[in-house]
């Protein structure tokens, strides 16, 4: 397991000559040592050559700066792990040198488990996907676990993370994905304290890839639904919206994203706390349904409303569509696609299902605990590496000369 590449500071000692001062910490030593311990080895008077990390469960990876005199791990370390580290320097004499430390990380009593609610692993989605990050426990430490989280594309993306709660993080990026772009997120929260006691037990990671860009927008006063596939228009969809009236019944204005295909679906009041016996009581089986909200809001079929499409607004809130406009949506639709309505005066709330592109964006990245964005290029960001290196520490050393 090999190096990488970028810098910290520090310094070893004071010169001998044009021998090869060398060291690597942590020292050695129990099982006592914090997984956020960083591995760091540091050279006086020549160049580190090779740094090689043996561990149980995978590659240690590291970042080596530009004039080779400075290495350190890259993420937090496995709690309950025993590590080995051989490093070598070649010196101003021409000599080599190898240090080597041996230790083991400290157990995690308590872990704080992750669901990654999307992209699921291998799934072609939407320009407007997010990346959404549940955690079983609460976090504390946020800026901690938001050091940890990676995502890397073949095009570069800016975007940002932002909070919800304790317990919900989410990655947007500014503008829509490109189409067609290949984007790998890796969670490396194993041995990251997310609060007192606790620790991410291990890392989680997802490889999606957008697909072709499917951008609809639908006019709750126009009556219709626009189609745009890779920016070129392919379908004038008439529809018929919520009637209005009250709240319930209002399209959500703003935009919203395909969360989920389901057909057929039983839509019912029951919901909204409407049963059997209320005025206003309904229950019908649906088909061709795409999700866009949380609030019971559907793109869907709808027979029974063919008549008021293109010219009505008479739904329960939903996009109704006809029968052979809903299948060919539903066979379009991808998680992510976004669905803006426009003309409504209700707004969708950032958090009723996926309405994330309802926060400005600089509003979104305030909701970063590091209160930055970051790139998706396809290498760790610079930002990032300077974080974790100014909030980490490193301990004792063994060293060689």
């Amino acid at each position: 397991m090999v190096a990488g590449a970028a810098a910290c500071s520090g310094g070893v000692g004071p010169d001998a000559g044009n021998e090869v001062k060398l060291a690597v910490s942590p020292g050695g030593g129990g099982g006592r040592l914090s997984p956020e311990s960083p591995i760091a080895v540091e050279v006086r008077q020549g160049t580190i050559e090779d740094v090689t990390v043996s561990a149980k469960g995978g590659v240690v990876e590291g970042d080596l700066n530009a004039d080779r005199t400075r290495w350190r791990s890259r993420w937090s370390l496995k709690p309950g792990t025993a590590y080995t580290v051989a490093a070598t320097a070649l010196g101003k004499d021409g000599r080599t040198r190898t240090v080597r430390s041996a230790f083991t990380t400290a157990k995690a009593d308590k872990t704080n488990g992750v669901t990654i609610e999307a992209p699921f692993n291998r799934e072609t989605v939407g320009v407007g996907i997010p990346i959404i990050v549940h955690f079983t426990r609460p976090v504390q430490d946020r800026a901690a676990v938001e050091r940890a989280l990676e995502v890397t594309a073949d095009k570069t993306v800016e975007g940002a993370w932002s909070w919800f709660g304790a317990q919900e993080a989410v990655f947007r990026t500014r503008q829509y994905w490109p189409a067609h772009t290949k984007v790998s997120f890796k969670a490396h929260l194993s041995g990251v304290r997310t609060g007192q006691g606790v620790y991410g037990g291990k890392d989680y990671g997802v490889d999606f890839k957008v697909g072709d860009s499917h951008v609809s927008t639908a006019g709750e006063d126009s009556h219709k639904m626009v189609v745009k596939i890779n920016g070129r228009k392919a379908r004038t969809v008439p529809t018929s919206m919520g009637r209005g009236g009250v709240r319930k019944y209002t399209t959500t204005n703003g935009v919203h994203l395909a969360m989920g295909k389901e057909d057929p679906t039983v839509m019912t009041s029951e919901w909204d706390g409407c049963g059997p016996g209320c005025a206003g009581y309904y229950s019908l089986t649906v088909y061709k349904s795409v999700r866009i909200s949380d609030s019971g809001e559907y793109v869907h079929s709808a027979p029974w409303s063919v008549g008021s499409q293109g010219s009505e607004n008479v739904s329960h809130g939903c996009i109704n569509i006809s029968p052979s406009n809903a299948k060919w949506f539903y066979n379009l639709a991808q998680r992510g696609d976004p669905i803006t309505v426009t003309g409504s005066s209700r707004q969708l709330e950032p958090e009723n299902g996926w309405g994330y592109w309802q926060v400005k964006w600089q509003n979104w990245v305030k909701g970063s605990a590091l209160k930055r964005s970051v790139t998706t290029a396809p290498h760790v960001d610079a930002a990032t590496l300077s974080a974790q290196r100014g909030a980490q520490a490193p301990g004792g050393r063994a060293e060689g000369n």
